[in-house]
């Protein structure tokens, strides 16, 4: 059997730059990874982009500023943003499997729409203004409009599958709505973190495994599935994405807090300056030492109606995790679910 090459199996913070906008510049290493990528997009965008232009009306106009296919007046702009990784994983996984990546849209454009669902609801939640070097949905028309068409979305996502008439449509219908269901509890936990002094390392673990490493994991799943995999591939697969999204979102916590804005596409520090429970600062927190006590009496959730913090206290906040042991833990998690990553792939 094939190896899947949508992305590396590795979730090591160096290697994140595998997955464009990461944070990370390229490296050699990282070229059948951005290969697939491209790939994906090749394929997934017109797809996807018929499925968006069938909204009705304003929903289409802000779901196009969304995705980036047009800009805040509605006209043309850059054009498909974001990194569709997600796709690239259905699109190798059912490739590793015998399949073509051809016959794997629906459930490419499927994962990308449940994405994209989450996306617009958790800018509203974290109130965040920017993604992807854009002011977000919500900051542009509001968010009852970007809410309700990350709605549409979802909606959208289980009319991809349930229109193109495989016999497997059912099997994966099921499996999009467990994985959306979990990413949406993850979701709830991970708002509910904010207003908490303190998480549980482990329960911040549970959390990522729902929100994020779920959606990647069935990702892989359903491109087994459509290609009629075996069911020991699917779930080798399945362990392989799952392990990929936990390093994934480990990557993704470390540059919240470390990354550059220019390749990031978000405010330095955004993270700590909205008091996230990320897995760094969950680490930092349940450590021991001087450094540890000190984040855990700065690190109180944020007066609403209080002054904004200065960069010299999101600078304090981000040496006071390195230094509490947090930025460590997350750089040697990842490492090791990038072997459990590579592990469940020599398996498949």
């Amino acid at each position: 059997m094939s190896t899947p090459t949508a992305v590396p199996p590795t979730g090591r913070p160096a290697a994140a730059g595998a997955v464009p906008s990461q944070g990370h510049a390229p490296s050699p290493a990282d070229a059948p990874a951005r290969l697939a990528l491209r790939r994906a997009r090749t394929l997934v965008e017109p797809a996807l982009l018929d499925w968006v232009d069938r909204l009705p009306g304003e929903l289409r106009r802000i779901a196009r500023y969304h995705f980036g296919w047009n800009d805040a007046a509605g006209a043309p702009d850059q054009g498909l943003v974001g990194k569709v990784l997600r796709p690239a994983l259905v699109l190798s996984a059912a490739e590793a499997c015998g399949g073509r990546p051809e016959e794997s849209l629906p459930p490419a454009v499927a994962v990308e729409l449940v994405h994209n669902f989450s996306l617009l609801h958790d800018d509203i939640l974290d109130g965040d203004t920017t993604r992807r070097h854009r002011a977000t949905a919500w900051t542009v028309f509001g968010s009852p409009g970007a809410l309700l068409t990350g709605d549409a979305l979802l909606s959208h996502a289980f009319r991809v599958l349930a229109d193109d008439g495989s016999p497997r449509a059912a099997a994966a219908v099921r499996a999009l709505s467990d994985a959306t269901t979990l990413l949406v509890e993850g979701e709830h936990t991970d708002v509910g973190f904010e207003s908490r002094e303190a998480v549980p390392l482990q329960a911040c673990l549970a959390m990522s495994e729902r929100k994020t490493a779920e959606l990647m994991a069935c990702s892989c799943e359903l491109g087994a599935v459509w290609a009629g995999a075996a069911p020991e591939r699917v779930a080798a697969l399945r362990r392989f994405g799952h392990h990929l999204g936990l390093g994934f979102q480990i990557a993704d916590d470390l540059l919240g807090i470390w990354g550059d804005p220019a390749l990031t596409g978000k405010p330095a520090g955004a993270d700590l300056a909205a008091r996230k429970k990320s897995l760094p600062v969950a680490a930092a927190l349940a450590a021991d030492g001087a450094a540890a006590r000190r984040l855990a009496a700065l690190y109180r959730p944020v007066d609403p109606d209080g002054p904004p913090e200065g960069p010299e206290r999101i600078a304090e906040l981000a040496e006071l995790v390195e230094r509490a042991g947090g930025r460590g833990w997350a750089e040697r998690a990842a490492d090791e679910h990038a072997d459990r990553a590579a592990a469940a792939l020599a398996e498949s």
